[in-house]
Parts: structure tokens; C-alpha cells; sequence
């Protein structure tokens, strides 16, 4: 028997998977922290950390509307001049926080990013404040670190967009979704062809380097015929990145609450059916997506970011900065930090009120000088992260990388785990001696992939988390 076959057998063997398990952007995810009883200080968490390669990101909780399929910490609107007292309270974490970084040694931002919620909700010249509270609150210069934004059509107006460029931004990303407007409709997000590609005339206009768009497949209704036509809508742009996303419809958003109703009439076993019907629409189209983009130039980086291949690579940002190992701060109710030893940040909730409950209880706020909720990462959580952070990219796990940090393999330390995924062909066996890398078909299942890598007592954590 070849070994091919003796794979194919071993595959056929396994439980069947559902390919979209869960998105992991991070891990642990935020449903495994819980209050913390120590409230250790921040002072006493960084004196002892690495900080001359820290990303720096500010989180601003909100947005004009709320997208059927969002799950985001934010809310609709802010009444009540709430942008200025949430501003007011940014800027006392932010002098709290710095404080708490010390001066014993030199602090460095290798990396700055702006997201939400939608940052572009705030006027240009709260965005001005925002960039303030960034340079002169935290030391980020944000002209010689790459920066990163996010906005929507509706927010991106001319005067955003030309604070945000004299300021140093790199890259702006934009939530577009779909370009046709009956299936931005399906998934509940109001908005008009006309509109989206005025905002990114403006984009272009505003001569920011690094336009990034996102697009979601998986909608009610869409064809391989209407995904085409978006991302030839979005290729005319010529992006420097894409990122494709397989529509979820997560628990209280506005699409899970109009499927419940629909699931509760149709029956278990119709629902497992049409379960199993959007996997297979979603992976077809994931496919259709990736040979289309590769075809026209785009360079894979993950299962959802596409590059395009002559995009200006000092864009990228510092090679000193890698997501594995280096700390991260968080500013804002929705913003994690992370040091070696804790993951922390604040409530979390998906509930508009609960998050509005959230949001002024921040706002009101004046002590920061403590961590209040997070989850303590130990060794093998650490090697988890950065097998989990390395593997998930199209370039993998240099092998002596992870040696060199932890002094064991990781086929000694998960071995279950990764011939698991090789019987399923989910690794490339022909990628060089001392190189992780994942296999066309594992990149396309990342989302089952990534889940299989949790550790049991994240498992059990998130298993437990009360939704609110």
C-alpha cells in the first residue's frame, strides 16, 4: 500500500469535522477569562517584560449600524456627548498605563492599530484626539511604526480620511462584504453599492499605502456567479490585501436570532441538513475565492488574508515584531493586553445592553492601574499560542523557532494533535526538513484546525462562559 493510501484510509477513518468550527484571532479567546481575585497590578505585570517591540491598540466601541452577523464589541450611536467622556477615560488609561510601563527602560511601539466598533465614528477631529492620546499619552510614533485602521463606507469621509493620513496612517481596512446589494441586505447591513465605491474613491484619494477590503462569503442567497462579481468589484480597486471571511452567525446577533425562530419550525434533523449545506457552500466558495485571487496576482498569508504579490512590502511592518512572543497593549473597554504570564482586558459581552452597561462603566471610570479580568497563561498555553499563531499562517512553524523558545519539539509536546492532522492531509509533506507548514486543505479547514488546539481548561472555561 502507498502512502497515500495508507493517509487516505487513516482520513477516512477519522470523526467527521464540521470546517468551521470557530474563528480563532486569539487565543485564549476572551469567553475563557473571568475576573481576576489577585487584581494584580499593571506596574508589577510589565517590570519584567520585554518592552522594545509592544503593539499598541485602541479600541473604540462604536458604530452607525450593526451588521446581522457582528458579534464586535460595540454599540449603535453615542448619545449624550458619550465619544467625549469615552475619550476622557482613554486618555486616563492611557497616562495610567504608560506610568505603569516605568522609565526604567526604553518603551517602544512597533506597531499601532485602530479598530472597533469603527474607529471612523469618531469626527476628524476626535480622531485628531485619539492620535493625540496614542503619541503624546504612550510614546507611539505613529509616523515610523505601521499603522492600521479600520472604517466603514458610511465613515469614510474625505476629512477622517486626511487626519488620518497626515498622521501616518499605512493601512485602512474597509468592511465591505459584498458588493451586491441584495446580499449586503440578507446580511442584515444596510448599505448601497454607489456608497461603498465612492467611499473607496475617497480611500484611494486620500493616498493612504495599504488599502485592505473585506469581503464575506456564505451569505444567504449568494452564487459563485454574485461571490465572482464582488471580488472582481474589489479587484478593480486593486488592493494591496483582501480578506475573505466565512459568514458565522454567532450567538445574540441579529442573524442567530432570525435563524432560531426558522431552526425551532424546521426540526433537528433539517437543520443538521442545511448545516452541512452551508459548510459545503462555504468551503466551494472559500476555493472559487483563493484560485481567483491567486490567479490575479495575490499571495496567500492565511486562510483569510490575501496579499497582492507587488504590494510595498515596508508596509509589513518591523521584522523585530513577531505576534508569538511580544507584548501587547490594549487600550479601550474592548482591548486585550498581553504580557508572557497574563491575557487580560475588561468585560465582555455581545448583548447591546450589557455592552452599554460596559461602555459607561469605563467611561466613568478612573483608577487603570489594575487588571481586572483575563486568563493566566502557563507553559503549555504558551506553546499552544505559538503553535496555534505560527501554523495558521501559509509560511508555518520553523521548527528551531519553536526550540529555541521552549527547548522541546512540537511533535513531542502535541502529538496527538498534529497526527491528527496529518492523517486528515491537513500538513504539507512536502514542505523542507524542520518546517510546520499546513497543506492547501488544512489552510481551507483553519477553522477546525485552530479549535483542535485548544487546551482542555480553555475548553472548559469557554464551555462555562455565560453569554450576556
Amino acid at each position: 500500500m502507498t502512502a497515500t493510501a495508507t493517509t487516505d484510509t487513516a482520513a477516512a477513518a477519522l470523526p467527521a469535522v464540521r470546517p468551521y468550527e470557530s474563528y480563532v484571532y486569539a487565543y485564549p479567546h476572551k469567553t475563557a477569562y473571568r475576573p481576576l481575585e489577585d487584581r494584580p497590578s499593571l506596574r508589577s505585570l510589565w517590570a519584567a517584560e520585554p518592552k522594545d517591540a509592544l503593539s499598541l491598540y485602541l479600541h473604540i466601541p462604536f458604530c452607525e449600524v450593526r451588521c446581522g452577523f457582528c458579534n464586535l464589541f460595540t454599540r449603535i450611536g453615542a448619545p449624550e456627548e458619550l465619544t467625549t467622556r469615552y475619550l476622557d477615560a482613554l486618555e486616563r488609561q492611557a497616562a495610567s498605563v504608560r506610568d505603569a510601563l516605568g522609565d526604567g527602560e526604553p518603551v517602544r511601539f512597533a506597531a499601532a492599530a485602530f479598530g472597533g466598533g469603527t474607529p471612523t465614528f469618531l469626527t476628524a477631529g476626535e480622531l485628531e484626539r485619539l492620535c493625540d492620546i496614542a503619541e503624546k499619552r504612550m510614546g507611539a510614533d505613529l509616523r515610523s511604526a505601521p499603522l492600521s485602521v479600520e472604517t466603514s463606507p458610511s465613515t469614510a469621509t474625505a476629512d477622517r480620511l486626511a487626519v488620518l493620513a497626515d498622521r501616518g496612517t499605512t493601512r485602512i481596512s474597509i468592511g465591505v462584504q459584498s458588493f451586491v446589494d441584495e446580499e449586503a441586505r440578507a446580511a442584515v447591513r444596510p448599505q448601497r453599492r454607489a456608497d461603498v465605491e465612492a467611499a473607496l474613491g475617497r480611500i484611494r484619494e486620500a493616498r493612504i499605502p495599504v488599502l485592505n477590503i473585506d469581503l464575506i462569503y456564505g451569505i444567504d442567497g449568494q452564487t459563485e456567479r454574485s461571490w465572482l462579481a464582488s471580488l472582481d468589484a474589489a479587484l478593480a480597486w486593486r488592493p494591496e490585501e483582501l480578506y475573505l471571511y466565512p459568514l458565522y452567525v454567532r450567538p445574540l446577533t441579529g442573524l442567530h436570532r432570525l435563524g432560531s425562530a426558522a431552526g425551532a419550525e424546521a426540526g433537528a434533523e433539517a437543520e443538521a441538513r442545511e448545516q452541512a449545506a452551508w459548510d459545503e457552500q462555504r468551503l466551494r466558495l472559500y476555493a472559487v475565492g483563493r484560485d481567483h485571487l491567486l490567479a490575479h496576482g495575490y499571495e496567500q498569508v492565511s486562510m483569510r488574508m490575501f496579499r497582492r504579490a507587488d504590494a510595498p512590502r515596508e508596509q509589513e511592518g518591523p521584522e523585530d515584531y513577531a505576534c508569538q512572543t511580544d507584548g501587547m497593549i490594549g487600550l479601550g473597554c474592548g482591548a486585550r493586553s498581553y504580557t508572557a504570564a497574563l491575557h487580560y482586558s475588561f468585560d465582555y459581552a455581545v448583548d447591546m445592553r450589557e455592552i452599554r452597561s460596559i461602555i459607561d462603566r469605563f467611561a466613568a471610570a478612573e483608577d487603570f492601574s489594575r487588571a481586572e479580568v483575563g486568563r493566566y497563561v502557563d507553559a503549555d498555553e504558551a506553546r499552544r499560542r505559538h503553535l496555534l499563531q505560527s501554523l495558521l499562517q501559509t509560511a508555518g512553524l520553523p521548527v528551531a523557532d519553536y526550540r529555541a523558545r521552549f527547548g522541546t519539539d512540537p511533535g513531542t509536546d502535541f502529538p496527538a494533535e498534529l497526527a491528527g492532522f496529518a492523517a486528515r492531509g491537513w500538513l504539507d509533506a512536502s514542505a523542507p526538513d524542520g518546517l510546520l507548514r499546513l497543506s492547501p486543505s488544512g489552510l481551507a479547514h483553519s477553522d477546525a484546525l485552530g479549535p483542535a488546539l485548544f487546551s482542555p481548561g480553555v475548553r472548559a472555561a469557554m464551555a462555562a462562559y455565560e453569554r450576556k
